[in-house]
């Protein structure tokens, strides 16, 4: 049968990434305690397209994750992507997958056990030029009391729901739970899933005595992470939902740390010649 998808394209237009979006599809993940964890992910699966050809085989991409084992092993990330050049002659593969990640946690009282889910993506590409690079994106739940509304009220203080984005480029492995656990480390208090009373009371209590501000959880943040030589960039972002105005509070940092630690080394050899 004539492949129609292989006949000459006369525009002279390259394509970037060419694929399958949505794609929900089971994977394992490396998980701390248990080893691994199975959940299912939304796909995006794409390669670039020279513009030589006019379209690219769809169904090829279903036909390499069936390829391995039927169940995405992350610890394998690499080795698709470095399959996916070779099967479709492509200078570059790029694999994005978005999952709810579970940690079980454990009431700070009670200690009454419930699931916490998380919403995690990982993206990672592969090209002869730069080998594979993996980013990691954690999406964590906490709790911030505001220190302004504290300083000035009379009687309490107002809180929000603060949603915390943080993506890391790394060079070697890195626990999911060890970025969502600096991101609870950084604000009032953790969110959990399970609470009795008691709970309430001491979560309140200690999230009353540990006001922060969007800016202070971002930066909190940043302190953990800025000397872990594991991560070469990373971007932290912050969106508290507001309880008492229409509209959310939000802070950004985002720090190339490998390009740091190149200047720092630069200026530690200028200073040894002197």
């Amino acid at each position: 049968m004539t492949d129609i998808r292989h006949t000459p394209d006369h525009r002279n237009i390259d394509i970037d990434r060419v694929g399958i979006k949505n794609l929900v599809y089971p994977i394992v993940l490396r998980d701390m305690k248990n080893k691994t964890q199975h959940t299912t992910a939304k796909i995006t699966f794409c390669v670039d397209l020279p513009r030589q050809f006019k379209g690219t085989h769809m169904s090829r991409f279903v036909e390499i994750l069936n390829h391995f084992s039927g169940t995405i092993d992350l610890r394998k990330i690499d080795e698709i992507l470095n399959y996916t050049r070779k099967q479709f002659s492509a200078a570059t593969a790029r694999i994005e997958l978005t999952f709810p990640y579970f940690i079980m946690k454990s009431a700070p009282v009670t200690h009454s056990e419930g699931l916490m889910n998380y919403e995690c993506t990982i993206e990672a590409s592969s090209s002869e030029a730069d080998g594979c690079k993996s980013i990691l994106t954690v999406r964590v739940p906490v709790t911030a009391v505001c220190p302004c509304s504290k300083q000035i009220a009379d009687r309490g203080a107002h809180n929000q729901r603060s949603i915390v984005a943080l993506s890391v480029l790394i060079n070697e492995f890195v626990w999911l739970e060890e970025l969502i656990l600096i991101v609870e480390k950084s604000a009032s208090f953790e969110i959990y899933s399970h609470l009795k009373r008691e709970d309430e009371k001491f979560i309140t209590e200690h999230a009353y005595d540990n006001p922060t501000f969007v800016e202070d959880i971002v930066r909190n943040v940043v302190h953990k992470l800025q000397d872990d030589k594991r991560i070469d960039w990373f971007l932290v972002e912050a969106e508290n939902m507001e309880s008492i105005h229409n509209h959310n509070a939000y802070a950004l940092i985002e720090r190339n740390l490998k390009s740091e630690r190149k200047q720092e080394n630069a200026e530690t050899d200028i200073e040894e010649k002197r």
